[in-house]
């Protein structure tokens, strides 16, 4: 126990713990998505392999822009947080146009692109975290700068409440709840990091969860998802609303302790029409068992401890604010995903990160990561101990 405190103590150790986690997740999801999509992509191309070699080649872009952008000046980043908002704004207006604009299952959130569709809102999710964290430096250098002058919460928020409800907006046109949701969570993630009082942070998460609650309520679909969730197996609700919920459950429940062995599962046979990328964790749970859904839950949590390290740890404001927002978005996204598989929460067509498949939701991923890589990168104890450790591997 003393060794792993004495590993965990070192400066570097979230650098190599998000390394690993990443790695070990980014591997997994590649040979899930190659098990749960195998059934869909013989169904509509012919090959088993074609879902998931869209996948791969979606990683390998996603690994080139993270080499690219962990090497990137702070002063850049802080450039393109100054223009966040309108670039996710255009790109959310893409999916709205009539040419380019694609439905699906619902939702007009995806651009057309030949073979392939691209997401802007999973973009649009680190554009609001670059955002806010830009606007919650500027709120705080400005109270440093007037220590005689009295700022109340309720300014801190109007820095950030225009550009948050702008990309609302365009979310609910494409009728995207989850991404939506997401969104709302982490600004008032945010909010609660900068440091504002908790009876304003309530006020603002009743705010959201009454607007969430509004649009549920006015669109009958979604209003089945919820109801679906207290009886996914009532005989009135099982055929519709409840099928996927139940069939999720059931696969989960069917795995057992180690599962019925890797590219078995039943669920995808046409029970999961999301196998492989809401109803992944489902399809693992189904496969691999408890055992693989705790290796999941073990990977993330490690994840999530490195990133928020990093955030506690950095000097930088700017960088602080948007390491915490990334955590705060994976964590987010990561519990209304397996809350959605396991029953307890309505499904609202959010992928697991790093494990599904999804070529937007992938590199979006991957660019946040490599945003937390080079605030780690540029601290020079951590720098110090990753060279040191290259030295010691070259002598051996």
């Amino acid at each position: 126990m003393g060794r792993y405190s004495h590993y965990l103590s070192r400066a570097s150790a979230p650098y190599f713990i998000i390394l690993t986690s990443v790695t070990a997740l980014s591997g997994l999801g590649l040979i899930m998505v190659l098990s749960a999509s195998s059934v869909k992509s013989f169904e509509q191309t012919g090959s088993t392999y074609s879902i998931f070699l869209k996948q791969l080649l979606f990683l390998a872009i996603a690994l080139f822009l993270t080499r690219v952008a962990s090497r990137m000046k702070i002063d850049i980043w802080e450039k393109l947080a100054r223009i966040a908002i309108p670039l996710s704004f255009f790109g959310l207006v893409l999916p709205q146009l009539p040419v380019i604009g694609k439905e699906i299952n619902g939702n007009r959130s995806w651009i057309g692109l030949g073979p392939f569709t691209l997401q802007p809102s999973e973009f649009a999710k680190l554009g609001l975290i670059l955002f806010c964290a830009f606007q919650l430096k500027k709120f705080e250098n400005r109270v440093l700068a007037n220590p005689q002058r009295e700022f109340s919460p309720f300014q801190l928020i109007m820095y950030l409440l225009p550009g948050t409800g702008l990309l609302l907006v365009m979310i609910m046109l494409g009728k995207d709840l989850g991404s939506a949701l997401i969104v709302m969570s982490i600004a008032a993630a945010m909010i609660f990091v900068s440091g504002a009082p908790l009876r304003h942070f309530a006020l603002i998460s009743f705010g959201g969860l009454t607007f969430a609650l509004a649009f549920i309520i006015t669109q009958p679909n979604r209003l089945h998802r919820f109801q679906a969730v207290l009886h996914p197996f009532d005989p009135e609700v099982y055929k519709f609303a409840g099928w996927q919920t139940a069939h999720s459950v059931m696969g989960l429940a069917s795995g057992g302790i180690l599962g019925v062995g890797l590219g078995a599962s039943r669920q995808k046979w046409g029970n999961l029409s999301e196998a492989n990328t809401d109803f992944i964790f489902s399809v693992i749970g189904e496969e691999l068992g408890l055992v693989g859904t705790l290796i999941v839950l073990l990977l993330f949590a490690a994840l999530l401890y490195g990133i928020f390290r990093t955030a506690l740890h950095t000097k930088d404001l700017f960088s602080r604010y948007v390491c915490a927002g990334i955590g705060a978005w994976l964590l987010f996204q990561v519990s209304v995903n397996i809350a959605s598989d396991i029953g307890v929460f309505p499904v609202v067509g959010v992928t697991l990160p790093f494990i599904s498949y999804g070529g937007s939701s992938l590199i979006a991923n991957f660019l946040a990561i490599a945003f937390v890589i080079s605030v780690l990168r540029r601290d020079p104890e951590v720098k110090a101990e990753i060279e040191n450790r290259r030295q010691v591997r070259r002598v051996k």
